[in-house]
């Protein structure tokens, strides 16, 4: 039985550990910025065809 107890509270701790990462991500501005990575996918990217023409030489 004692280590059910001991679960559940090694369970809390990782829980509070992460709700305390995601909030500290949060509050860093982690997530704020949800529109660009949608919309870089919509335009060339012109690193990668220099990057592709140097490597068929």
């Amino acid at each position: 039985m004692t280590i059910i107890f001991v679960l559940i509270g090694l369970s809390l701790i990782v829980a509070l550990v992460f709700l305390y990462l995601f909030v500290w991500s949060v509050k860093d501005g982690q997530y704020e910025d949800d529109v660009t990575p949608g919309m870089r996918v919509l335009f060339e990217d012109n690193k990668n065809e220099e990057n592709s023409s140097i490597s068929d030489k």
